[in-house]
């Protein structure tokens, strides 16, 4: 018997971003993070999609742009589902719209690319051969994946209605996306994993947490709804300036958050990014 999956549905799996150059981006990543990157579309394909790996475990993928549709450089969401065609269906009828899908990427799995009521792209993703990132939650791997919205409520309606989640108020640590039965499911596949939590001193009902939920602020008139990415580092302050070096930039400089440092970068081709270090002590 094979061992269960890290998701299950209604977790978000996958990340990738579209890049301009994506061999540039691949250098950049590969040394801000440490990534072996390898192509994995077939010799005589005309895109290119460049899978990071850290110690030999997928983390997430460079690609170009699709031929039709937004050329601004970001990273993009994936989330598990039992059925891309289903879950479409629900975004449609909760008030989303399907942007492009669902189809077949050839036998890794199926998807779409979705947008919520305020206008924020995520992805769909029915696996097959493809079953997600394999290393997450380490230096250098995706750490959360980020929802900004100007309508919270409206927010919680939609995505409860597509995934089943809920929202768990951490006070000043901010909202979380929770899925009922998730913290059992690690539990499953790391036994120990409440209890670890619970030793930190984690909220109750944090091992259900699945994505973070952030309010744009209302004088924030720049900032649109969208999905984000947090990777994990090491060291907050030495990735930030590491990827200064590297020719990105600095949005948020380095700054203690409760349980982290948290920062927000900038690649060179412009897709942004966070990079938090745990800090357990900032509580």
């Amino acid at each position: 018997m094979s061992a269960p999956d890290r998701y299950i549905p209604g977790v978000p799996c996958w990340a990738d971003t579209n890049q301009p150059d994506p061999a540039a981006a691949a250098q950049f990543y590969s040394k801000l993070f440490g990534w072996q990157c390898e192509d994995v579309m077939p010799p005589d394909a005309e895109s290119t999609y460049l899978i990071g790996r850290l110690s030999g475990g997928d983390v997430a993928a460079i690609t170009g742009f699709p031929d039709d549709g937004l050329k601004k450089p970001v990273w993009n969401t994936y989330v598990w589902v039992e059925s891309a065609d289903a879950t479409a269906a629900k975004v449609k009828d909760s008030g989303g719209t399907v942007l492009m899908g669902p189809w077949d990427v050839l036998d890794q799995g199926r998807m779409a690319v979705c947008a919520d009521p305020e206008g924020a792209t995520f992805m769909v993703w029915e696996p097959r051969a493809h079953r997600g990132s394999a290393v997450v939650n380490e230096p250098g791997s995706v750490n959360f994946n980020d929802l900004y919205t100007r309508d919270p409520e409206k927010a919680k309606q939609f995505y409860g209605a597509v995934f089943g989640w809920d929202v768990l108020d951490l006070g000043p640590g901010g909202q979380m996306w929770s899925l009922p039965g998730y913290g059992d499911h690690l539990e499953l596949l790391n036994p120990g994993t409440n209890a670890a939590m619970a030793e930190m001193g984690a909220p109750a009902g944090f091992q259900n947490v699945v994505a973070s939920l952030t309010a744009i602020a209302a004088d924030d008139a720049d900032t649109q709804p969208h999905w984000g990415i947090t990777f994990g580092v090491a060291d907050a302050d030495a990735t930030a300036a590491k990827a200064v070096e590297l020719g990105g930039t600095i949005i948020l400089p380095p700054t203690d958050a409760p349980w982290v440092r948290m920062s927000v970068l900038r690649d060179p081709a412009g897709a942004v990014f966070g990079a938090n270090q745990f800090v357990p002590e900032n509580t």
